[in-house]
């Protein structure tokens, strides 16, 4: 592969359509204020590099970037891309992944917001994110160690894993289908409204009105704090190991909890089972 070191890069296109390159501590930055440096590429290393322009990475095959700082006005740097790896590096302008596919990153700083839309396949490891929309109408994702503070994220998406994560999010998972989070905290309002065949495995759950309106919802041995107002409208199996502030309403299924606080129903067609003790 050919090799560029040590050089600044501030023009339109500076290096479209390459094929077959090592960039290393380069720059993409300066007055001419250029867009889409690596356009339309393929078989890309960027080590190590710089980039404070704008979309930088669309159309673009079989991509690594390593050690690579992504600045606030580097905007929309991932689109229509495939089979990307990003490790160690820092996605901080808006937008900064979306429409791609075979997504790799591990030990990323991702500050962005609405990430990751349209994703097809992607695994994230060991990543810190401050995100609005986070993943919205993403699927196949596959989450290990990944600290998140945002709202309204991974709504619409579909088929995933998420192990021992940490979210501090409002809205999260509302429409989501076929979703495994296991081991996690997740801290927010309104959780998973609206969603199916979602399963919550050995998590806590923190927060207001979680869990309404879904379908083939299933918590397995799972925490529950300030949670009032839970399983509203909800078909639902949940094995909770905490005390429950309030129930509303369950549709269908069955609840099992050492207390609640309060059972509310004022429903003719809540059917669920609750069970304490």
């Amino acid at each position: 592969m050919n090799r560029i070191e040590n050089e600044t890069f501030d023009m339109e296109r500076a290096l479209y359509a390459s094929r077959e390159i090592i960039v290393k501590n380069c720059k993409f930055d300066g007055p001419a204020d250029g867009e889409s440096a690596f356009k339309e590429s393929r078989d890309i290393q960027a080590l190590c590099c710089f980039f404070n322009l704008r979309y930088p990475f669309w159309h673009d095959h079989n991509l690594k970037i390593d050690n690579s700082e992504m600045t606030q006005l580097c905007r929309a740097a991932l689109w229509y891309s495939d089979h990307i790896e990003i490790t160690d590096s820092k996605l901080h302008g808006i937008k900064a992944l979306r429409e791609c596919a075979h997504v790799k990153m591990k030990g990323c700083d991702v500050i962005s917001p609405e990430f990751g839309w349209f994703v097809h396949t992607i695994r994230m490891e060991d990543c810190s994110v401050q995100s609005e929309y986070f993943m919205m109408r993403s699927d196949h994702l596959d989450f290990r160690d990944v600290r998140l503070k945002g709202k309204y994220s991974f709504q619409y998406i579909q088929d995933s894993v998420f192990e021992n994560c940490d979210f501090d999010t409002k809205d999260a998972f509302w429409h989501a289908k076929n979703v495994v989070v296991k081991d996690s905290v997740v801290k927010g309002e309104y959780l998973a409204w609206y969603c199916e065949n979602v399963t919550f495995e050995n998590c806590k759950i923190i927060g207001t009105q979680p869990l309404c309106y879904c379908k083939n919802l299933k918590l397995i041995n799972c925490e529950m704090e300030k949670t009032d107002l839970c399983f509203e409208k909800s078909q639902v199996e949940a094995t909770i190991t905490t005390a429950v502030e309030s129930i509303k309403n369950p549709l269908a299924g069955h609840i099992y909890a050492p207390s609640v606080g309060e059972i509310i129903r004022d429903d003719e067609n809540s059917r669920g089972e609750i069970l304490c003790g």
